[in-house]
């Protein structure tokens, strides 16, 4: 394996750390250097990473950490209060499997969790990437942990030219080569720091890394060019129509969603199912709560993007004579913050509230 400038794996995880010792960042789940890390607060904040910015996690960290001091807090909570907490964070299922690990820990485990890998991915929403992590940070296992921020490092400190997805196989090598026996938590934690704060996806300011000397991708001019990606299929759009009902009182209809499937166990509102072709008020009736000649279309439509389509929803307003025998639940206006609504049916209140009165 070359590594340039006569450097072994041994001398640059010492450079890493190093480095990492004097320019951590500080965060609410980030115990120093050396210290022992709280196996909840590991576990919680790479569920609530997975696919989401630091910046974005942090206040549900927080409200989390405050609300659920400990695990058995967490599993003996109601499923429909955890989700509400969770509202706004996305990717839903993590919320679901988040109190079902919960409760697996506190009830099976005594509040434990297990302190390997193999161990770890039995546990609901834990994947490879994850155990790896709970079981370096945590529990000082070494474990190669290889995020988006890993895998950037690794392509440039080894110019792999493969495109991604198909260079993961060989990136998870590389970085466990360079993986250290002791400190395996703070190695994990400093390469996904160079990778967030310095080896940047635009622009990494490469006169910063304390691996300059030894990245090959910097040396052949390549660094920003890597890793390479295959070009993303475009995604498609799909169109629905979302029923905003309001009673006398002010309270508007709400129904759950389903448990499995996207956005499963939220709150909504009420609507169609979401196809290519746009609907008419007609075709959207049978889905409605109310008939179709009680709907007003609202101008405008409200977007929003999945992983894999973009939803274009147009509303439609309409109210009903007293709270009606519907399926779903009335909610006052002022009480929507307290339900379990995803960020794109808060979306849906916003136009709704703007456009409706």
């Amino acid at each position: 394996m070359h590594y340039g400038s006569g450097m072994r794996p041994a001398d640059l995880s010492a450079i890493l750390l190093a480095w990492y010792d004097r320019d951590r960042r500080i965060l609410p789940w980030r115990y120093g250097p050396g210290e022992t890390a709280d196996a909840y607060h590991v576990w919680l904040s790479e569920v609530m990473l997975q696919q989401t910015t630091v910046a974005a996690v942090i206040p549900y960290f927080q409200t989390f950490t405050r609300r659920w001091p400990r695990v058995e807090d967490l599993a003996a909570a109601p499923v429909d209060e955890v989700m509400t907490a969770w509202a706004g964070l996305g990717y839903y299922a993590r919320a679901r499997n988040l109190h079902a690990c919960a409760k697996l820990v506190a009830e099976w485990r005594g509040g434990r969790f297990p302190d390997d890998e193999a161990g770890l991915r039995q546990l609901p929403g834990i994947g490879d990437y994850t155990a790896a992590a709970i079981a370096a940070i945590a529990f000082g296992r070494r474990a190669v942990v290889v995020d988006g921020n890993v895998e950037r490092v690794m392509a440039r400190m080894f110019a792999v030219t493969e495109p991604l997805p198909a260079a993961k196989p060989r990136i998870k090598e590389l970085a466990a080569t360079l993986t250290p026996d002791l400190r395996a938590g703070d190695y994990a934690q400093a390469v996904m720091d160079l990778g967030a704060t310095i080896c940047t996806p635009r622009g990494p300011a490469c006169g910063l890394c304390p691996w300059r000397p030894t990245c090959q991708a910097q040396a052949q001019g390549i660094a920003e060019t890597l890793p390479a990606k295959l070009a993303k299929a475009e995604r498609p759009t799909r169109r629905g129509v979302v029923f905003w009902l309001t009673a006398p009182d002010g309270s508007v209809l709400l129904r759950r969603r389903p448990p499995k499937g996207l956005l499963g166990g939220m709150m909504e509102f009420p609507s169609t199912d979401w196809r290519e072709a746009a609907w008419s008020l007609d075709e959207a009736a049978p889905a409605s709560p109310l008939p179709a000649k009680s709907w007003k279309l609202l101008p405008g439509v409200v977007a929003h993007s999945f992983t894999h389509f973009h939803l274009e929803l147009t509303v439609a307003a309409g109210r009903a004579s007293a709270q009606a025998a519907v399926r779903g639940v009335w909610c006052p206006l002022d009480r929507l913050e307290e339900q379990a609504l995803p960020t794109l049916m808060r979306k849906v209140a916003r136009h709704a509230l703007a456009k409706a009165y």
